[in-house]
């Protein structure tokens, strides 16, 4: 275990100092955490995040609707407002919706265009 100070998650003081057990304590806050958990939560929040046209978190597998008519390349049609796309996967980039569309096949779409079902 380390005897070094971690600052404390809550008041950023620098003095953070283990006591004893797996968890550190801040002397000015009292706080006491325990560093892996800390990390976790660290991690977990710079996973992608993804908001759909009303800012609503997406997640993967979630269904979405179709907000507005979307041109297709090569396709004879667009993808018309008010269709259900289920089990999206999220992804980094510019179009951040991977999915498959009946009649269109897979796609990627932008999450602007679309809204949580």
């Amino acid at each position: 275990m380390s005897e070094e100070m971690k600052p404390c998650p809550i008041c950023e003081s620098p003095y953070g100092y283990s006591s004893g057990r797996e968890l550190f304590t801040c002397p000015e806050c009292n706080h006491e955490w325990d560093p892996e958990e800390v990390k976790k939560i660290a991690e977990e929040s710079e996973r992608l995040k993804v908001l759909d046209s009303n800012n609503n978190p997406l997640e993967n597998g979630d269904t979405v609707i179709v907000i507005k008519n979307l041109p297709v390349k090569g396709a004879p049609g667009p993808i018309k407002a008010g269709t259900k796309v289920r089990n999206i996967r999220l992804t980094d980039g510019d179009h951040n919706i991977n999915c498959k569309i009946e009649g269109f096949g897979s796609l990627s779409l932008k999450s602007e265009f679309v809204r949580k079902a």
